[in-house]
């Protein structure tokens, strides 16, 4: 769970204006980030913000632990970006399946023979950002939802079961496919960039046909998330490392899937803090009100 949550849930139980305007700072913040990865578009971002706030105001004074603040909100804001999420061109039309996420003996080949420096290593941090939020937006929306939930605002899965209203076990499921989908989308981007414009669509592989080793090698990228995530008993977990340990392709492959998770984990796009100035300070106001507290003398200054 992201730590602005657990200092906000503390700054509104301090009950003074200042502490109050700092917090909705933090959760407006908060908010605009998930329906930026969600949405993809700023003011879809920022309209959802908006509403968030507007339906969550007379809630917040009630909700003193950080937990039951980030389900609340996630949920809010999950049901407005699904009603107002935008078709883009690259937006997938219908799910994956699992098979088709996995690499096969040619990918894996491509995988060995490219673990070097690439271009993308050069790239600046706002191209490196552009070609992840692009890859994010093509994870179908159900999965997408729990990419951004569990990787890049850190809640856990029971949390996310909550949020999305669905089972622990498909909350796992889910996050495995969205983590493929956007390594496979990624990785072929990061390899060989296309020229200046150009879209980035992964690149086509003729399957190979699969051996003996490169069957047990894909049983045990089907189970990838819940070995990195340690989900994964201690007699399973040593045979997977065990093989894990003594194959090249495996190695290169979970190198690669860590790679693309990481950068999910370490994305955060930020609101301008001019944006919503105007209606933070509306909000604050609001929310003085509401709990009974005097207004300030300038609500519109920032912080």
């Amino acid at each position: 769970m992201r730590p602005e949550l657990v200092t906000a849930t503390e700054l509104l139980q301090r009950n003074d204006p200042s502490s109050i305007n700092e917090a909705i700072a933090m959760l407006q913040n908060t908010v605009y980030s998930f329906s930026m990865k969600v949405c993809g578009h700023p003011q879809d971002a920022e309209d959802t913000a908006q509403e968030v706030f507007v339906r969550s105001l007379p809630h917040l004074s009630k909700i003193t632990d950080p937990r039951a603040l980030a389900v609340w909100l996630y949920t809010v804001a999950r049901n407005r970006c699904w009603r107002m999420r935008r078709k883009g061109v690259h937006s997938p039309t219908s799910t994956v399946s699992l098979s088709d996420l996995l690499p096969d003996e040619s990918e894996l080949a491509d995988l060995l023979r490219d673990a070097k420096p690439t271009p993308e290593a050069q790239a600046s941090s706002a191209e490196q950002s552009q070609r992840l939020q692009a890859a994010i937006m093509t994870v179908p929306a159900q999965y997408r939802l729990v990419l951004v939930l569990h990787d890049m605002e850190d809640l856990d899965t029971d949390q996310i079961a909550r949020v999305l209203g669905i089972k622990p076990g498909t909350v796992r499921v889910r996050l495995h496919r969205a983590r493929l989908h956007v390594r496979r989308t990624l990785a072929p981007t990061e390899r060989r960039l296309p020229p200046h414009g150009a879209t980035t669509e992964p690149r086509p592989h003729k399957r190979t046909p699969a051996t003996a080793r490169s069957r047990q090698c894909r049983e045990i990228f089907a189970n990838l998330s819940e070995y990195l995530d340690g989900r994964i008993q201690t007699p399973a977990c040593d045979q997977m490392r065990k093989h894990i340990d003594a194959c090249q392709p495996c190695v290169a492959f979970i190198q690669d899937l860590r790679q693309a998770i990481d950068r999910c984990r370490n994305a955060d796009p930020l609101c301008d803090p001019h944006v919503n100035l105007r209606l933070r300070a509306l909000l604050t106001q609001e929310y003085l009100r509401m709990v009974g507290l005097p207004a300030q003398q300038n609500p519109s200054l920032p912080l």
